[in-house]
């Protein structure tokens, strides 16, 4: 009895008040993914695929439940996730990345790559000075 919220897998263009500006796809891809847990959603989901709320709550190490209820209800609205109803009695939810959501994994995957790349952990004399 899986039901989805609706939104479509179809690829789609978003139209965007700066569409033409050379640097309007870089505007459009941080205002979807841009908040903090945004990318951090959609990379446990495509390394975990098809996820619960509490599976991607114990993934997402930090986040709170008022906070990924209010990121997973944004990237459904954005179309990047989708919500399926997978079971009534008991009550389960599982969310999965559009075709959408799967087309920012070289992003997702760049922006980790990144970071491994330029990121280190602080040191303690860092830390004081910080």
């Amino acid at each position: 009895m899986a039901e989805s919220t609706g939104e479509s897998d179809a690829a789609m263009e978003l139209e965007v008040w700066c569409a033409g500006e050379d640097w309007c796809p870089v505007t459009t891809t941080s205002s979807l993914i841009g908040k903090k847990w945004h990318p951090v959603i959609i990379h446990r989901l495509l390394e975990h695929g098809p996820s619960g709320f509490n599976e991607l709550k114990d993934d997402v190490d930090g986040i709170s439940s008022k906070v990924l209820s209010e990121s997973l209800e944004d990237l459904g609205e954005k179309q990047l996730v989708r919500r399926t109803v997978v079971s009534e009695k008991p009550y389960r939810v599982e969310y999965s990345l559009t075709t959408h959501g799967e087309s920012l994994e070289p992003v997702i995957y760049a922006m980790r790559d990144w970071g491994l790349e330029h990121l280190t952990e602080p040191t303690d004399e860092n830390d004081a000075n910080g």
